[in-house]
Formats: C-alpha cells, sequence, structure tokens
C-alpha cells in the first residue's frame, strides 16, 4: 500500500491546498454581512455595498472554482484507486484463490469499490473541512469571547455526537460486512452450480439458505441503520438548537450594547460554517467506516505480497524432479494429508501415480506444481526449489491439467494461448501434439470460436481436450496431468495416448490415472494409499511386487503388465481403456 500512499499524496496535498482557500474565502459571506449591518445600513452608503457586492462575488467565484477542482481531483484519487489496486488486489486473489483453504472470491475487489467510494463521498471533504472549525471558533471568539465559548461548546458537543456514533456502530458495521460477504460468497458458489441445482430441484433449498443467511445481515442492519439515523437526527437538531441559543446570546448582548447586529449575523453564519463539516462526517460516517475497513483488510491482503523479495531470473530447466519427504496438513487442520513422500524423475521421465478416492492424489500433484506448499519437505525442479521460481517465470514451462477442467471465457486459440498473444504456428502445433486439431477445425468457427467462462458449449471431453493443448502451448518441460482422461471417448483416450507416447524422453510427465492404457506409456509408477507411499519404481517393478501375496494394499489386485503392451484385461471382458483393478 505504500507506493498507493505515495501516489496519492499529490493530489489529497491539493485537496487540502484548495480546501484551505475555499474555507478562507467562506469567511466573505460573515464578513459581508456584519460590514451590511454595522456599516451600510448606518451609513446608507451605496457606493460601500457595492463593493462590498463585488468583493464577495469574486471571493464566491474563485471558491466555486477551487471547490469545483478539490471534487475533480477527489474523483481523480479515487480512480487512481482503482487503477493501481485493482490489478494488483486480482493478482494476490487468483494466487490465494488457488488454494482451496484461502478461496477469496472477490472481496479483494468489493474492497478497492470501497476504498474508492470513500474517496468519492463528501464526507472525506468534510474530514478535510473540519480543522477549520477552529478558525470559525476563534474569529467568533474575537467577536466577544461569550459567543466563542458557545461556540467551542457547541462543537465540542458536535464531536462529541461523533464519536458516540463511532463508537456505536463501529463493530456492527464490521458483523455487517463479515455476514453480507458470507451470504455473498453463498450465492456465489450457489451461481457456479447452478446447473446441478435446477436439475435436481434444489433451487428452492438454496434460495432458503440464502434467505437464512440474507436475514441475518438484516438482522444486523436494522439496529446499525437505526443507531446511525438516531445521532445523524440528534446531531442535525443539535446543530439547529446550538445556532438558535447562539442567536438568542447575541441578541442579549446587542440588547446590553455589548454586541452590533453585524456580529450576531456573521456569528450565526460562521458557527453554521463551523458545525457542518462535523454534521457531514455524522451523515458519512457508515462510508468512511467501511473506507477504513476496506483499507485495513487490503493492507494485510497486499502486506503478504509486498514483503515478497524479487525473484532473479533463472535459467530454463531441463525438467528433473525431484520431491523429498513431503507433508501436507491443509490450514487450520490437524489431518495429514500427505506424509514422508519423495520421488525423483531424470528429465524426459514420466510417471503415473495410482491410488484409491482419497488417498492424497490430486494433493501431491498441487504440490508438484507449485500450486501448494507442503508443511514440510521440499520439490525442486532443476534443483531449484519451486517456492524460489517466480509463477510467471515457471508458468511457461509448466504443463498443468487439472481433475475438474476450466477454461477462460474468449477463443479456442485464447485459450490454448494462455491468453497470452496468439501465436497460431504454436496453437496449431500444441493442438496437433494433443491430437485436438481436427475437433477444433470441426468446431463452427475453429480456433475462433468463442467460449464462455466455462466452456459450457463444448462436451466435458471437448474441454478435457483442449485443456491438454493448453498445458502443451510453448513446449513446457514439465507436464502434470491430472485425470486427463476421466471424460474422454475412445478417440480421446487414443489421441491422449498418441500424445504421451510422442512426448517420451523430451518432457517430464506426471499422471494421476487408473487407466491401463496410460500407465503402459509410463516410465515409473507411484501406488498411493491413505496419504503414504505404497510402491514406487519402475512400471514393471511396482507391478511384479504388487503381485505377490501381502501385497494388495486395498482390497483389489494389480497384475503384471508388459512394458510396451497394453494391460492385460481383468477376469471379466472389459475394453481397452477399463480401468485397472483398484490400487491402494
Amino acid at each position: 500500500m505504500k507506493p498507493l500512499l505515495q501516489l496519492l499524496r499529490r493530489p489529497l496535498l491539493f485537496v487540502a491546498g484548495f480546501s484551505f482557500f475555499v474555507n478562507l474565502l467562506l469567511l466573505a459571506p460573515a464578513l459581508f454581512m456584519l460590514q451590511v449591518f454595522d456599516r451600510v445600513l448606518t451609513s446608507q452608503s451605496r457606493e460601500t455595498l457595492l463593493v462590498l457586492l463585488l468583493g464577495v462575488a469574486v471571493a464566491l467565484g474563485l471558491m466555486l472554482m477551487l471547490d469545483y477542482l478539490r471534487s475533480r481531483l477527489q474523483g481523480v484519487a479515487g480512480n487512481l484507486i482503482a487503477e493501481q489496486l485493482s490489478p494488483t488486489v486480482a493478482k494476490v486473489m487468483l494466487a490465494r484463490s488457488a488454494h482451496r483453504a484461502e478461496r477469496v472470491p472477490s472481496e479483494g475487489l468489493r474492497d478497492v469499490a470501497a476504498l474508492r467510494n470513500l474517496f468519492s463521498a463528501q464526507g472525506l471533504l468534510a474530514l478535510f473541512d473540519a480543522p477549520w472549525a477552529f478558525v470559525y471558533v476563534a474569529v467568533i471568539w474575537l467577536t466577544h469571547p461569550l459567543l466563542g465559548m458557545a461556540a467551542a461548546g457547541a462543537s465540542l458537543l458536535m464531536l462529541l455526537l461523533a464519536v458516540v456514533n463511532d463508537r456505536a456502530t463501529r463493530r456492527d458495521i464490521e458483523a455487517l460486512q463479515k455476514e453480507a460477504a458470507r451470504a455473498t460468497r453463498y450465492l456465489e458458489s450457489s451461481m457456479q452450480n447452478a446447473e446441478v441445482a435446477q436439475s435436481l430441484g434444489m433451487g428452492d433449498a438454496l434460495v432458503g439458505r440464502w434467505r437464512n443467511l440474507n436475514a441475518r445481515v438484516s438482522a444486523l442492519q436494522g439496529p446499525t441503520a437505526r443507531k446511525s439515523v438516531a445521532i445523524a437526527a440528534l446531531t442535525r437538531t443539535t446543530r439547529q438548537a446550538v445556532q438558535v441559543l447562539l442567536q438568542a446570546l447575541g441578541a442579549y448582548l446587542v440588547i446590553t450594547g455589548e454586541g452590533t447586529p453585524g456580529i450576531l449575523v456573521a456569528c450565526t453564519i460562521l458557527l453554521g460554517r463551523a458545525l457542518a463539516p462535523v454534521e457531514q462526517v455524522v451523515g458519512s460516517w457508515r462510508v468512511l467506516a467501511e473506507g477504513r475497513l476496506a483499507f485495513a483488510r487490503l493492507s494485510e491482503l497486499l502486506g503478504a505480497a509486498e514483503r515478497q523479495p524479487q525473484r532473479m531470473t533463472l535459467p530454463a530447466p531441463t525438467g528433473r524432479l525431484h520431491a523429498q519427504g513431503l507433508v501436507y496438513r491443509p490450514p487450520q487442520s490437524e489431518r495429514t494429508i500427505l506424509a514422508g513422500i519423495s520421488l525423483s524423475l531424470e528429465a524426459g521421465e514420466s510417471l503415473a501415480i495410482l491410488g484409491p478416492s482419497g488417498a492424497g492424489k490430486s494433493t501431491l500433484v498441487r504440490l508438484l506444481t507449485g500450486l501448494w506448499t507442503p508443511n514440510a519437505g521440499v520439490v525442486r525442479l532443476d534443483h531449484v526449489d519451486l517456492a524460489q521460481w517466480p509463477r510467471e517465470q515457471l508458468g511457461p514451462w509448466l504443463g498443468y491439467v487439472p481433475q475438474d477442467v476450466e477454461l477462460f471465457a474468449g477463443t479456442v486459440a485464447e485459450n490454448i494461448a494462455r491468453l497470452g498473444e496468439v501465436d497460431s504456428e504454436q496453437v496449431v502445433r500444441a493442438a496437433q501434439r494433443a491430437g485436438v486439431h481436427e475437433l477444433i477445425l470441426a468446431l463452427e468457427q475453429g480456433y475462433d470460436t468463442v467460449i464462455d467462462a466455462r466452456g459450457a458449449m463444448l462436451s466435458p471431453g471437448q474441454r478435457q481436450r483442449i485443456a491438454l493443448a493448453r498445458a502443451l502451448y510453448g513446449d513446457p518441460k514439465l507436464l502434470v496431468l491430472d485425470e486427463p482422461n476421466s471424460n474422454l471417448d475412445g478417440a480421446g483416450e487414443l489421441a491422449l495416448g498418441e500424445a504421451l507416447r510422442a512426448l517420451n524422453g523430451q518432457v517430464t510427465v506426471v499422471v494421476v490415472t487408473h487407466r491401463s492404457t496410460l500407465v503402459q506409456h509410463m516410465d515409473k509408477m507411484l501406488v498411493l494409499d491413505a496419504g503414504r507411499v505404497q510402491q514406487y519404481g519402475t512400471v514393471a517393478e511396482v507391478m511384479q511386487a504388487m503381485k505377490r501375496p501381502g501385497q494388495n494394499t486395498g482390497g483389489g489386485q494389480v497384475v503384471a503388465m508388459p512394458r510396451t503392451g497394453p494391460l492385460p484385461a481383468p477376469a471379466a471382458p472389459a475394453a481397452p481403456a477399463a480401468p485397472l483393478e483398484k490400487v491402494s
């Protein structure tokens, strides 16, 4: 946040400077009334009245221009916040959202909007005007000490009401924002699963739960609004009351000969100017409080990113992958997902990871890609800890197809090119390596076919094959595939097998699979069960070891498999792409 504050310093200094002159010029109407009542009316001088009118007209004209400029500068500051913070916040949110335990869907960007609203609110200008209350009170004091004491007491009373407003609503506003964010997150997650909810008739149940969450927001919003409205009404009433009292006191001084009608009118105007900023602050308190909380959250969100040291550029990796003693526990959980995982792949070697559901296979590939950080142990790519690789530098050398494939809004070519500048030759080459070139050409617009954010117009198998092309774009050195054939038909399965065969010896490949057609293309095999390695070695060694008595780890047995041919089918008839017997 420090660079942003330095960037905002200049416009805010100009706002403060313009506020100085605006408030100085606001003395003109009070001085005008003082002179009219005490000099013009007594002297009956038209020339004096004309000069005073011209003078106050010039002052008000300058004030209009300066007030407009400071409002424009306030808007510039708000735009700077959006322009400078939004990309950084979005990038940090993207990185943190990659970790399932730190989902922050859009709170960060909403905080940026709240901070921008703060700089667009009149309450912020009132904060710049508020210190001038002391100047106005001092001028009133110069006219008569008794009037000055009354004005000072009124200002302190208004300030006390502002403090009471803060104390009365701060915790309520914090709780309200938390509950509102919770309800919004639930609604966003429900919308992501709208297809399932609609098909299973879950709409009423989801809306009912959201209404319950929203009811909590309303339950908090009611008392908070009542407190704010009550204090705002009390503030307005207090302001009117103290002005009436000051006028009565001024009238008394005029009656006793200690003051003049001009002083009475001028002091009334000055008191109104002294109390107006405080009233505006109280009226805009919720926006100011939300902006303050948003600033605190953004400072916390961006603090860790700002503390990250600059990474030096590293040479292109060859693809050698080494993991030693990996242990992983989700944040705020005592359950160990992975324990003591070690493996080593030379450049160009391939590894198949097998195991029952819940064994930790997907967790392991997230550690191997650097998406998640292990609690213990290290993953190295070419002897360099993955944590030392800047993501922008590592990304081009890494290909990744997650278990749940998601595409981005844009054309097929843009998705394959990873939303960067589309290199047609590279895009076509990646599609051909993935065996999806003909499939793409069969689409209505070919590579220029526009898909939505989730690729809904494509079948799951088509999305999976395009995701493989995206993973192969740019000649990565490490390719990690998590169940890449879970949605493929026979043609897709065959294309995937051909792609893996062509990559053998060129790209380091890690595949999570249950299918024999993929295992036969691998050099090594790792069997996981309950987060621990049960078998690890070459495919032939692991298959041979698991044939021995006592090596059945989960109720199923894996039969030996020739290195160059397809796996033997189990006792029951099965298609060539049938899953392996349960490995655990």
